[in-house]
Parts: structure tokens; sequence; C-alpha cells
């Protein structure tokens, strides 16, 4: 029988159990299963025995104030390569799909002149992709309408697409061969604001930079690279290391137009939780950028730190090169099976909100790993400048040298 399922709201809860939570979503599907324990209110699910599995949550705030959140379906099941878009009317409470793309994967939404976005690529390692939407995400353009680059082998994820300077900004990569994961190759696209975005002719692409593997260790790939412009004015790409140390991010200059990054601004920082995916954006209040990371906790170190992502903390920074870890967002204590990863979040007022690609046990089996994500969940975290663990998290950060509360 087909899942059915069914959203409804539940009033605010605070805590339950081991989890804490800012609100819960309750989806009831047809063998009377409900998601009460799932941190969140749960967006989409997804069994373990479909074999597919959900990955590149994305989440904005329209003009009108409705959420939209989007996901990809990866795995070896029947409907990979594939998007599906959601639509919250009460600020996160409660979701309802109004859209599938197909040909479509690792895609960010973004909103440009009152437009709605979707940028990634046709399919793994597949063309570089956009799609358009003017009705706020239920109507799209065709995919032959926003091919940007016809060659295959491009990768990116569900990072920010930003505007700084009158123009759209997104870190991309091309992995070369894509026989072999790890060849990233990285660069930046970037439009003029007022350009059509679905006219390849309107794009620039930096020339491409590889990841110096002899003598850029312990990392051996770099990749999801957040665009970003610091104190100076300056426009950085930040991005993922993949290695073992777990904390460390590069980061390279790309001229204001576009066109060139220079290789020999090429640096290496101290990012807690940077070998997994992270989204960077500018606090105007603060004058501070916030991310999220799976950082691994000290209890878990022994465990390989690239596949922990059981927590998921707040870290903030005054200049994108030095960062503090503010507080614990999410944990569970299973690290095999459970997993909050890849997250997208906006600024909402006071709050943050967050969509989360999460591994959670369901009734049904449970998640394959915690990598292999059954849930998209939606999370907001109230009063997000001066968060504060909860109580029972709190042991969970001694002996992390960069801590520090919010003030």
């Amino acid at each position: 029988m087909k899942e059915q399922q069914i959203r409804f709201r539940l009033p605010y809860l605070q805590k339950l159990g081991y989890v804490w939570l800012v609100s819960i979503g309750v989806v009831m599907s047809a063998w009377g299963q409900n998601f009460l324990e799932v941190p969140g209110v749960v967006i989409d699910h997804l069994t373990k025995s479909t074999r597919n599995f959900i990955g590149s949550p994305s989440l904005v705030i329209l003009p009108n104030g409705n959420y939209i959140a989007s996901h990809d379906i990866f795995g070896k099941g029947p409907t990979p390569q594939h998007t599906h878009v959601f639509e919250s009317i009460d600020r996160g409470k409660s979701w309802q799909k109004i859209a599938e793309l197909d040909s479509l994967w690792w895609a960010s939404l973004f909103i440009n002149k009152g437009a709605l976005y979707l940028f990634g690529t046709t399919r793994e390692y597949g063309r570089m992709s956009i799609r358009r939407s003017m009705d706020g995400g239920r109507n799209w353009s065709r995919v032959d309408e926003g091919i940007l680059r016809e060659e295959d082998g491009y990768h990116c994820a569900s990072v920010p697409v930003q505007v700084f300077k009158g123009r759209v900004w997104k870190g991309m990569e091309r992995n070369v061969p894509v026989t072999s994961w790890g060849n990233f190759q990285s660069f930046v696209a970037s439009a003029p604001v007022e350009a059509d975005l679905l006219d390849p002719k309107s794009w620039t692409f930096t020339p491409r930079l590889i990841y110096n593997k002899a003598a850029w260790k312990p990392g051996n790939a770099w990749l999801e690279g957040n665009v970003v412009m610091n104190p100076k004015g300056e426009i950085w790409n930040l991005l993922r290391v993949n290695n073992l140390e777990d904390d460390q991010a590069a980061m390279y200059r790309v001229s204001d137009d576009g066109q060139t990054a220079d290789s020999s601004t090429v640096k290496f920082i101290k990012l807690p939780g940077a070998c997994k995916k992270f989204n960077i954006r500018f606090d105007p209040k603060t004058k501070r950028y916030f991310t999220c990371t799976n950082y691994v906790l000290p209890i878990h170190r022994t465990y390989k730190r690239e596949r922990a992502r059981n927590a998921q903390v707040l870290l903030s920074s005054p200049d994108l090169e030095t960062w503090t870890i503010h507080g614990i967002l999410l944990y569970h204590p299973d690290i095999e099976k459970s997993g909050f990863q890849y997250l997208d979040w906006q600024f909402d007022g006071k709050d943050m909100v967050i969509a989360s690609r999460t591994a959670f046990e369901d009734g049904m089996g449970g998640a394959d790993n915690q990598h292999n994500s059954n849930f998209l969940t939606f999370h907001r975290v109230k009063n997000f400048r001066t968060y504060r663990t909860p109580a029972e998290w709190k042991p969970l950060l001694e002996g992390i040298a960069d801590f520090t509360v919010m003030k």
C-alpha cells in the first residue's frame, strides 16, 4: 500500500525526552505510525525500504511571509535525481507539497526580483541548471530553458545563493573525472541581478581551482563552497575541506566582477565542524557571520569525524576567519543511525528557521544510517542571538576550547 500522509498541528512543546523541541510535527502513515519523537516539524519522510533517501534541504521565506522548502532524492530506489518542493503558510507549523521537478539535483532555493529559483544540476555530476517559478513554487520553467553549461560533471550543494555588489553569486564545483569522488575543481558562478538568470549568456564563471593534495594536508578535497562578502567588502569563497581533523575550511578571493579567482589567496582557517557541509549568512544586527555545523562533540571523538552527524552547533564570526561555538542546537546520542545534516536556514526576525536532512527512528526500520536520511524536518531557534544550550546537553560542551556564550 502506498503511504498516505496527513499533517496536523500539535500545541507548542518545549521538551520531550532527550530531544529539545521548538515545535512538534506529526505525520500519521497508513499504518497508524506517528513521528511524535522526531525533533522539529516533519516536512517529508521516506522509509528505508524504498531505498531512497532525502538530500539537499533548502529553505527560503517569500515576500508574502510563506516558507518554501525543497529537497532532492538520492539512493537506489525508483525516483532519484528528482526534487520536491513544499510550502508552509503558517510559519513552519505545517507543510504541503506543491511541486515535483524532474532532472534537478543538489539545488538551492533563492529569490531574485520577485521570482523564485532553484539552482543546481540536472543529475549527479550532470549539467549546470537553473529553474524559475513566478507563482511561489507551484509551476516551474522547463529544464531545457535554464541549462547554463552543456557538459557534464558539475557538482554543488544547497549552499546560499547571495547578492553582493549587484550580482547573484553561488559556489560550484566540477568533478573530473566523475568516476572518482573528490576531484572537485572549485569555481564561482555569478550574474547581474537585473539579468535573465535562465540565459546562460548572463552568467560569468571564475577559472576552476584544483585542490593541491600534495601540499594542503591533511585534507584531500574541497567542495560545497559558500560565497560571502567579508567586512572589507571583498568576495570570498569558503569551502568544506574533507579531512580527518573536522575543523578545517579553505577560502579564496574572487574578483568583484566574478571573472577571476586568485589562487595565491588560498588559505585555511579553523572552523569547527567544517569537514561537513555548512551554510554561512551575515547578520546585519550583530555584524557577525553565522553558521551551523556537524561539529563532533568530545564524547564522540573516537568515531570517524566525517560520518559523525548526530549534533548541530551554532557558531559565529566577526570576520569569517575566527569562529566561536555558541551552543548545541540539535543532538541525539546515537551516532550510527541519527543525523541532522546539510542544514539550510534563514533569519526570521529574532529567530533562525532551519530545514534539516534528518536521519531518525521512524518505527518502520529507522534510518539506513546517519548519512542516508529518512526525514526532511523544520526547526525554529527562538532568539538565536542569545541562544543557550538546553541544560541536559551542557555537559556535552565540556572540554570545547572554542565555546563562548553569546551576550
